[in-house]
């Protein structure tokens, strides 16, 4: 199960506690709820002789998604697990729309200004925002979490992809060890771009071979832009025949796809390895190989947060997993600073205020309102959207509430730039969801 994060009244992090001791902390007063993503409580009186154990945080960084857990060394047992979703191609897709807004703006008003451009230089270390927002993202929450459990180290996995050598036709050594063309670093690409499935009939969870989509018999290259993934049936109906003469014209576009997610993994990698340096802890590196190899030696399957669980040598011989709830995470970002809303073509159609709290909420709050009397007698749980006449409505899991006053309202998470859902694991029959993310703070999301 996921444990609960415990402070001392001091605000210093202490040894994890299990929920049903969490529980019984609440209940006797002895404690107090500090944050619900993740679950934290805070004692209310301080320990005498409080010892801490120190844990592990393990990264699988992403181009999309991010893992990201919390092991303990000595006995295995996995703390916290949890998976970041970033919001690197809105913020791409932002630039380019504010870029056509200002050319076009530019163009109206000073299409005789000489340029300007070439003034601009980039510092030592720039990256593009949406690179730049993934790896905030991340540092984030490894911040978050040292500040929530006495961590001693973190795990990074370094490299996932080569590039280089997946362009190489001559690839040798040990990665040929699975067989011709069968080297780790391809095999894992051609994985991840064809979603672990067959490109012919679309099959799934069998053993997948590698394939040529022009056969080399008639004069196909091993370059990665002319592999694909087929089950065993269907790379021998196939036979010597292209791909497109097997009915499936589509393959040869969708192999030769940029490398975009495989660039963006790589571009932050050293980016995010200087940084996690800086943060004062060892910082132990491995490579996809390991991190795979270490899932399959202990029969876990394929998640980001299990990646995350199984990267590095330090990974101990026997994981704990059951029962974990996983924190699902999703980056928002913190809202527009444009206050001149534009429509498609670039001329304002609304203007927004400079506020953005109103009676102590802001839109985003995770609230509880207990209404008293009214239309709208009961209580209320979710999401706010703030008014200045101070009547909000409320996302809730069993709809949208209205005209709820601010005097009802009660904070229980402040919004922070991301959103968030609570999913119950099972390892053996999937995942079940036990809470929405319009309702996240629903009582089936608290460790009790």
């Amino acid at each position: 199960m996921s444990f609960v994060f415990v402070l001392d009244t001091t605000f210093h992090p202490l040894d994890p506690v299990h929920p049903g001791q969490a529980r019984r902390l609440l209940t006797q007063g002895r404690a107090a709820v500090w944050r619900h993503f993740p679950f934290t409580i805070v004692l209310r009186q301080s320990l005498s002789a409080a010892q801490t154990t120190p844990l592990r945080v393990k990264l699988d960084p992403g181009s999309r998604v991010t893992g990201l857990a919390i092991v303990n060394d000595a006995t295995g047992q996995m703390i916290f697990a949890a998976e970041i979703t970033h919001r690197g191609q809105q913020v791409h897709d932002a630039l380019l729309a504010r870029r056509a807004i200002r050319r076009s703006r530019h163009h109206r008003h000073a299409r005789y200004r000489p340029v300007r451009f070439a003034n601009r230089h980039r510092s030592v270390g720039w990256l593009p925002p949406s690179l730049e927002s993934r790896l905030a993202n991340v540092l984030t929450w490894v911040e978050r979490l040292r500040r929530l459990c006495p961590g001693a180290a973190i795990s990074q996995e370094l490299v996932k992809f080569d590039t280089q050598m997946l362009q190489d036709a001559e690839i040798s050594g040990v990665a040929y060890q699975q067989g011709e063309l069968a080297g780790y670093e391809v095999r894992e690409y051609l994985l991840e771009k064809f979603k672990r499935t067959c490109a012919y009939c679309g099959a799934t969870g069998v053993p997948m071979q590698i394939e040529h989509i022009i056969p080399k018999a008639r004069g196909g290259a091993n370059r990665v832009s002319n592999l694909t993934l087929a089950c065993e049936p269907c790379n021998r109906a196939k036979g010597a025949q292209t791909s497109e003469e097997f009915g499936h014209p589509e393959i040869q576009r969708q192999a030769k796809a940029p490398l975009k997610d495989a660039a963006a993994v790589n571009t932050t990698r050293w980016a995010l390895f200087q940084r996690l340096g800086a943060t004062g802890l060892p910082v132990e590196v491995g490579t996809g190989g390991r991190t795979k190899w270490n899932r399959a030696v202990r029969g876990l399957p394929k998640t980001h947060w299990l990646d995350a669980a199984c990267v590095g040598a330090s990974t101990p011989p026997t994981l704990h997993t059951n029962g974990i709830r996983l924190l699902q995470i999703t980056a928002t970002g913190h809202g527009s600073r444009q206050l001149c809303g534009t429509d498609k073509y670039g001329f304002p159609i609304r203007h927004r205020t400079r506020r953005k709290r109103f009676f102590g909420f802001q839109t985003g709050d995770l609230v509880r309102a207990v209404v008293t009397d009214g239309k709208k007698v009961g209580v209320h749980q979710g999401r706010v959207m703030v008014r200045a006449s101070g009547f909000f409505d409320i996302r809730t899991r069993g709809g949208r509430q209205t005209g709820i006053n601010a005097r009802y309202c009660h904070s229980l998470h402040r919004r922070n730039g991301y959103s968030y859902s609570i999913r119950q694991t099972a390892l053996k029959g999937g995942m079940t969801p036990v809470s929405s993310p319009t309702n996240p703070g629903a009582p089936d999301a608290s460790p009790a």
